[in-house]
């Protein structure tokens, strides 16, 4: 991926929309064939996006994170191009049910493009950039990881990533902030939660 924060004529949500009305497989793969050097953050937004559901999932959106991490550190490790085994490529991304989800999350982003624009744009694509992207990426999607099941704490470093996932898109410093922000409210929420039960169990024992 040479520029993840790379400037595109074609709004993020026309781009999506015409990928789920195109004829092209429905999975992690065929999404990165499509886009191309743009596939590492679309990649980030559809993987986190269900996640982000203020709802308590039990580990079941365990896998989307682990894929998330995986390709974060691709970034970090400065590959500019989308590598996944085999099996995670055919991972459905298009089912009618998640397609339904897709169509939803279309919405919200048209309306975050209605407020965005390329902001401190020299920014992006470049390899100190990215790798910080990355590995901002990674801690967040960690964090959502280690959340305790049903907790519903995974939330916020999972919308984290997606906001900034959007912000490196769309070239815009603000917006990227805007969800390092919540992904660092997210990471006190996990981390606060985590001390509260190490403590109640001191007090146990």
């Amino acid at each position: 991926m040479s520029a993840p924060g790379k400037t595109v004529e074609e709004k993020v949500s026309d781009q999506l929309e015409r990928w789920l009305s195109g004829e092209q497989p429905k999975t992690l793969g065929g999404l990165i064939d499509v886009f191309g050097q743009g596939s590492f953050a679309i990649a980030f937004v559809l993987l986190m996006a269900l996640p982000a559901l203020p709802l308590p999932t039990g580990g079941a959106t365990h896998v989307f994170e682990i894929i998330t991490m995986l390709l974060a550190v691709e970034l970090i490790v400065g590959r500019r191009e989308v590598w996944l085994p085999r099996r995670w490529k055919g991972f459905e991304l298009g089912g009618k049910s998640r397609q339904r989800f897709i169509t939803v999350l279309l919405k919200r982003i048209r309306w975050l493009e209605r407020f965005s624009r390329p902001r401190a744009s020299w920014l992006f694509g470049h390899r100190l950039s990215t790798a910080v992207f990355g590995l901002a990426v990674f801690v967040l999607a960690l964090t959502a990881f280690l959340a305790p099941p049903f907790s519903g704490l995974d939330t916020l470093p999972s919308l984290g990533v997606v906001i900034l996932a959007l912000g490196v898109l769309l070239t815009d410093i603000v917006l990227a902030a805007i969800g390092l922000v919540i992904g660092a409210l997210g990471i006190v929420s996990v981390v606060g939660l985590g001390n509260l039960v190490v403590n109640g169990i001191k007090q146990l024992f």
